[in-house]
């Protein structure tokens, strides 16, 4: 990967104060594609979240099963475009619309985030915004390795003359220069094939996000945002992070495993077929065992031949075998928040979001793990959102919607245009330039 157009995926621009639009968003996870379709309309600063700019309304929504995922990653890029086609197709009849373009949610590729520190002397006396671009630019570059592309490039801080806290540097005086910055990339082959998905679709990818960072935009309060705290991102193939401090977004991490490997466990310990053990995880799946669990029985089909007679297995069985899974994810969580900023910050609270954390007794066994106060995160600030929306299964695409009032706060690459011209005026000459330049 060389040039500056393959170092970033793409990046949408701010939504402008005082001028209201359509905005559409992909979730496209293992288990399920939700698609949202709303209208930003300009709100008052006493009547928004901080940080928000604009009201949002939700006018169109889907959510389909999804196919030809695994970890958040492409494996079937045909089944996958058939999803993607029948979620936005869903959306777009609610809604009375149709959508050209969207934003992306990325929780596979092995998401990583990277504090890295650039600085650099001042020519002129004072930090100018070209200043501010070159340092900048120097750590991304930095922070990306082989085989990886940048999906947030968030300046955490600036130093002058080694005085850190620095909040704004522009105009002010200095004859050294630094940044501090959070650098979130993933696998870059993960990035382009989830996006050649969805320009199969003739869809444009306006930008693309970490799960995990835009469910802390739906989800956070205020407060939590700025004293500290620690988005969990439960899917069901991934499981993802993002950590907050002072307000900003400062590291991110993740890895592979989420609900359906609960789903799995639940399938080889009982005996059951996928489909049966994902509908007993939904309907009895806890982490809390009771003294009447031992004799609460029921009739479980064998997967395998009809004529086999059905098993019968207690609550608690189930709740064990849901439970030993959960403890290993909260343990792996607990790992990776001890070598991250996370740790620094003693009252920080952990939010879960994503279809895994609706498990019952999930808070309780979290708070235990990590030795921290655990809720549920759930869409704020949102008009008209229907009800089965306001549940944490949906904290990532309700975050894509408001991503584009937070997008100023990243260093984005300017990206050098080069026309792709075929003689068939479809969809190769449709496709991202940043998805053709990569190969």
């Amino acid at each position: 990967m060389t040039g500056l157009d393959r170092n970033q995926t793409p990046k949408t621009r701010q939504m402008p104060h005082k001028r209201g639009g359509l905005v559409a968003c992909l979730d496209i996870g293992t288990s399920k594609i939700a698609c949202m379709i709303a209208r930003l309309k300009p709100s008052q600063p006493s009547e928004a979240l901080q940080g928000r700019t604009h009201a949002v309304e939700l006018i169109g929504y889907s959510q389909i099963q999804s196919r030809g995922m695994k970890a958040g990653a492409v494996i079937d890029l045909a089944q996958c475009e058939q999803a993607v086609r029948q979620a936005v197709g869903l959306a777009e009849k609610m809604a009375k619309v149709r959508v050209e373009s969207v934003l992306l949610s990325v929780s596979g590729g092995r998401l990583a985030g990277q504090l890295v520190e650039a600085a650099a002397d001042i020519r002129g006396g004072a930090v100018t915004p070209a200043d501010v671009t070159r340092v900048t630019s120097t750590g991304m570059h930095h922070a990306t390795g082989e085989g990886r592309t940048v999906l947030h490039a968030l300046p955490v801080g600036y130093t002058l003359d080694g005085v850190k806290g620095i909040r704004d540097p522009r105009g002010m005086v200095a004859r050294q220069f630094g940044v501090d910055m959070n650098v979130v990339t993933c696998d870059a082959t993960v990035a382009r094939n989830l996006m050649l998905a969805v320009e199969r679709c003739h869809l444009n990818v306006e930008a693309m996000a970490a799960s995990a960072y835009v469910a802390g935009l739906s989800v956070l309060t205020d407060d939590e945002a700025d004293l500290g705290a620690a988005v969990v991102e439960m899917g069901a193939g991934t499981t993802t992070m993002a950590i907050y401090s002072a307000g900003r977004f400062v590291h991110a991490s993740g890895f592979a495993v989420g609900g359906q490997h609960i789903t799995m466990d639940l399938a080889r310990g009982l005996s059951a077929t996928i489909a049966d053990a994902e509908r007993i995880k939904t309907l009895y799946g806890t982490v809390i065992t009771g003294g009447s669990d031992t004799r609460e029985l029921m009739s479980v089909p064998t997967a395998g031949d009809e004529q086999d007679l059905p098993q019968i297995v207690s609550r608690a069985t189930i709740a064990n075998i849901v439970k030993h899974r959960a403890e290993e994810i909260f343990e792996m969580v607990r790992d990776r928040l001890k070598d991250s900023p996370f740790a620094a910050e003693p009252k920080g609270r952990v939010v879960l979001t994503g279809g895994a954390s609706q498990l019952t007794g999930l808070v309780e066994l979290g708070t235990q793990i990590l030795g921290r106060p655990v809720r549920i995160g759930r869409p704020l600030g949102f008009g008209r959102l229907p009800n089965e929306a306001k549940n944490a299964a949906f904290a990532v695409p309700a975050g894509l919607l408001v991503y584009p009032q937070y997008v100023h706060l990243e260093h984005v690459e300017p990206r050098h245009t080069r026309q792709v011209k075929t003689g068939t005026g479809g969809y190769f000459g449709k496709v991202g330039r940043w998805l053709r330049e990569g190969f």
